[in-house]
């Protein structure tokens, strides 16, 4: 009954959640306007910075929050749930407000990457979801961008499809990769659905299905004169592949005045292979052919082969990519940072912990990206108070966060507020930018970082800071034990 259901993605949020909100609801808290941050505390990969992605998908979840008589009944069910709760349910919108980071921008650790300001039901409701959608998304749009930094501007297309942990991990890990800088993909509902250019050739299932790699090889040829790219791998590379190659070129492509075309490696040294193929094919005269490569990839495999010589123009990076391999949990987190009083007043909350990384900044904060006026690189980040504003005409004096006894003066900078509205009171006052709009962004912001905090070994850690207002309210409330 319920399998051939449309999923309701209000329900995909985590059980307490509800019991929570049923429990704001008989204590009276319901109406209580609360402010969350969702951030995240360390880099994947040990890298120096990460790529925000998944907000579009957010939207989207939160102009349908809504729960179906279905969904009312299953709760009902469960028989933990109050009358007045269910009710409640049946009318559910959301009516809060929400400020983020936009889609492509880099961000560092303890950062707000998305603030709600709600009802606390409300609040409360959308934490999975905000999660589950900025901890993917981000976590591959980083990894994606780490990957085409190690191809040092040759093209590189995501091929991971089927090996991605899901059909939405596929499909919008596609979408993520695209953000984070790849040019392409492999997965071609990805292109229908966002506009991720699909492209692809043949398998070796294509070459074993003909009797001879030659003959598959011209048959591919003589239909796809305009798109040929031959898999020269399935039995010998250098004896028959890209001999065969040579062959078919110049019996179907040469005569039609084509001179694009293209050979691909799945297997093998590729360092060795690419380097060979490259002189058989100039030696042919066939000069303008790519040579492109694919086979379990990452940064640091692209990287250690082109710095061994390898001739490639195009990467295919599957399951290293869309699983991100090396560190597959982002690690994002949604923690409470203040409440309202019914006069407006904001209290801020914090949350202590032994783990001092675990210790979160308390209440309802602006973050600030500094400029220099001189290089237009990013300098430094600035946690304050949603009540204090940056007076980039003066120097300003900031912590070194690798030493927090030392200081440093920011000078002849432009600030620049990162989080826009995205939630008005419940109304979208927000212009989701094109994919391609968002991934020229992106790559335009990742330029403005130094090269130092770019680095995939050991990169230099970027400031980060708490204004003396912020750093106060917090020493208190730690001071205090939470109590402000």
């Amino acid at each position: 009954m319920t399998q051939n259901k449309k999923w309701n993605l209000t329900m995909l949020c985590d059980f307490y959640e509800l019991t929570m909100g049923n429990g704001y609801l008989q204590s009276g808290h319901q109406d209580r306007i609360c402010y969350f941050d969702l951030f995240f505390r360390k880099c994947p990969d040990g890298g120096g910075f990460a790529i925000a992605a998944g907000l579009e998908q957010i939207i989207q979840y939160i102009l349908d929050l809504h729960f179906d008589p279905e969904d009312i009944e299953y709760l009902r069910g469960r028989k933990l749930f109050s009358e007045e709760f269910l009710k409640y349910l049946e009318n559910f919108r959301f009516s809060g407000d929400i400020w983020a980071v936009p889609e492509g921008t880099p961000v560092f650790p303890q950062e707000p990457i998305i603030t709600v300001r709600a009802p606390a039901i409300e609040a409360q409701l959308v934490e999975t979801f905000l999660l589950l959608s900025i901890n993917h998304q981000s976590l591959i749009a980083t990894k994606a961008n780490r990957v085409v930094r190690a191809a040092e501007g040759r093209t590189v297309l995501e091929f991971g499809s089927r090996r991605a942990q899901g059909s939405d991990a596929a499909i919008l890990g596609a979408r993520a990769a695209y953000i984070g800088g790849c040019h392409g993909t492999a997965c071609t509902i990805s292109d229908q659905l966002y506009g991720v250019r699909a492209g692809g050739t043949m398998a070796h299932a294509w070459v074993q299905m003909f009797d001879s790699e030659y003959e598959a090889f011209k048959a591919y040829c003589e239909i796809y004169p305009d798109n040929a790219t031959l898999l020269v791998d399935t039995y010998n590379t250098l004896k028959s592949g890209v001999p065969n190659a040579i062959r078919v070129f110049n019996e179907v492509l040469k005569p039609k005045g084509i001179t694009k075309c293209g050979i691909r490696l799945d297997s093998g040294d590729m360092a060795y292979l690419t380097r060979v193929a490259r002189k058989m094919l100039d030696d042919a005269g066939w000069t303008e052919c790519k040579i492109s490569v694919s086979n379990s990839l990452d940064e640091y495999i692209i990287q250690d082969i082109l710095r061994q010589g390898a001739c490639i123009d195009m990467f295919g990076v599957g399951e290293r990519l869309i699983t991100a391999r090396s560190e597959p949990v982002f690690g994002g987190v949604y923690k409470l940072a203040a409440v309202e009083q019914e006069d407006g007043t904001i209290v801020p909350k914090i949350k202590i912990s032994e783990n001092v990384g675990k210790i979160t900044n308390p209440h309802f904060k602006k973050l600030y990206r500094f400029y220099g006026n001189d290089t237009g690189k990013a300098i430094a980040d600035y946690i304050c108070v949603h009540d204090e504003t940056v007076d980039d005409s003066k120097d300003l004096e900031i912590f070194d966060p690798e030493a927090t006894w030392k200081t440093k003066t920011v000078y002849n900078f432009t600030a620049k507020e990162l989080q826009v509205p995205i939630f008005v009171k419940g109304e979208l006052v927000y212009q989701c930018p094109t994919l391609e709009q968002i991934r020229t962004y992106c790559l335009e912001q990742v330029d403005t970082l130094w090269d130092e905090v770019k680095r995939f070994d050991n990169p230099h850690n970027y400031y980060v800071d708490l204004s003396q207002k912020l750093w106060d309210i917090k020493y208190g409330l730690l001071k205090h034990n939470g109590k402000a």
